[in-house]
């Protein structure tokens, strides 16, 4: 219960800064031209609104809803979420935004977007600002990598370090690492100090989504973080930050060690006498010991990786993380815009996911690091999103403007009227089937 409120109050959070953030690039553009905002919500509002104000000589209500969906400004002479369609029928007024000429009124349905991209350059920058940058890269992994089982069918290899996908080296773990093979044809590795390559199908991301699997993990050695006393391991005389290398003569790392051992104590082993090879302060040695429990020898591995793998980090001063900042901003754009690909697919529909899915990606404890993280990742995908052409969303506004600026001509309001609700049946449509995911997966 403490995990799901602590990630309901980052989900919380995080979208009413983007809401903010979103509604008032349109709020500020539309004042700066002079247009009347009737209305700033943020979530959206039907039947009842949580509450509102509206301060003294202003033209502007301000208002919390209740449905956390969003929010909107309800801008003087536009149809919009509102579906106003009165207010249309009256002669048009100077500061409503039907009045004003087709420019403006694309920089302040573009707003909004520009807004949510510029907030996540920033919150990129500041990150890098405050904690650096850190990673593990790929070809220093002394143990190499731990694979499912689709990477393995198509010739990966537990223990494989990853060098290049189509001659592109392979530098650090995370969503570019992933699209960079999936969209290769061959991938090279190093499997026991020699070049290996290995093939990758068309359908690899297809393949990967069914699994609902990661890909691929870092392995790291099996060293002890604590002991219990008069338990086989104490008794025999291992010690704490001993590195377990190898299990009956066969090299492990933490996730083997995990494996053989199950399968030793399922298949109930004839023998319950296991031997060890370990590295105590750069010394290799081996013990050999008798356990009633072979699963439970009484230790407990370390679990904190960045202490086990060869972590590089990299500082930034305030000036230097700007642009550092914008070109992870920039590249994380174009990571999601070119995996946007795979939703059109069957396995990429089913993974779409709602509220649920959004919540998760936030750690379970507090962390600001991630929170931040991921409201700059929520903040691209919400700019992302927004200026899709789709009626309803600000890029079927910015489409029918364009349109009206190329042709000169602007389409009639019982046409956007049409359109808004079309764009709307749409939205609410994918907002349903992707929370109905959410139920599927927590049930089943």
């Amino acid at each position: 219960m403490e995990t799901f409120l602590i990630r309901a109050l980052q989900l919380i959070m995080s979208l009413s800064l983007l809401v903010i953030i979103h509604e008032g690039g349109h709020f500020l553009f539309a004042r700066l031209f002079k247009t009347r905002v009737e209305k700033f919500c943020i979530f959206f509002d039907p039947w009842f609104t949580l509450f509102k104000f509206k301060p003294k000589n202003s033209e502007t209500e301000y208002g919390v809803g209740w449905l956390p969906l969003g929010g909107y400004v309800k801008i003087s002479g536009m149809i919009d979420e509102s579906m106003d369609t009165e207010q249309m029928k009256q002669p048009a007024q100077p500061w409503e935004f039907r009045s004003k000429p087709a420019w403006q009124r694309l920089l302040i349905m573009t707003a909004g977007v520009l807004f949510n991209f510029l907030l996540a350059l920033f919150i990129y920058s500041m990150i890098l600002y405050a904690w650096g940058d850190e990673y593990v890269p790929l070809q220093k992994a002394p143990l190499g990598m731990q694979f499912n089982e689709t990477a393995k069918s198509v010739g990966f290899r537990d223990g494989d370090i990853l060098v290049s996908a189509d001659g592109k080296p392979l530098l650090r773990y995370g969503g570019d690492m992933l699209s960079q093979i999936v969209d290769a044809r061959e991938v090279t590795v190093s499997r026991n100090g020699k070049p290996v390559s290995v093939y990758i199908p068309e359908n690899m991301m297809e393949r990967l989504m069914a699994d609902s699997v990661r890909f691929a993990a870092f392995r790291y050695p099996f060293v002890i973080d604590s002991m219990i006393t008069n338990r086989p391991a104490a008794i025999a005389g291992l010690q704490l930050g001993d590195s377990i290398t190898q299990l009956n003569g066969k090299n492990v790392s933490f996730f083997d060690f995990k494996k053989e051992m199950l399968n030793r104590q399922k298949t109930n082993s004839a023998s319950h006498e296991i031997t060890l090879t370990y590295i105590r302060k750069g010394i290799k040695d081996t013990i050999t010991f008798a356990t009633d429990s072979l699963f439970q020898i009484g230790v407990t591995p370390q679990s904190d990786t960045d202490k086990l793998l060869p972590v590089v980090k990299i500082e930034y001063g305030f000036f230097a993380s700007i642009p550092a900042g914008v070109t992870l901003g920039i590249n994380t754009l174009k990571g999601y815009v070119g995996n946007m690909k795979y939703l059109f697919s069957k396995e990429g529909a089913k993974q779409l996911g709602g509220f649920g899915t959004i919540g998760s990606i936030f750690p379970a404890t507090w962390d600001w690091h991630q929170f931040w993280y991921m409201t700059a990742f929520l903040s691209i995908i919400l700019a992302f999103m927004n200026i899709l052409p789709i009626p309803a969303l600000d890029g079927g506004h910015v489409l029918f403007l364009i349109y009206e600026i190329v042709t000169r001509r602007k389409p009639s309001d019982k046409f956007m009227e049409h359109a808004q609700m079309v764009g709307m049946f749409l939205l609410f449509g994918l907002l349903i089937w992707a929370n109905f995911n959410d139920i599927l997966r927590f049930f089943f």
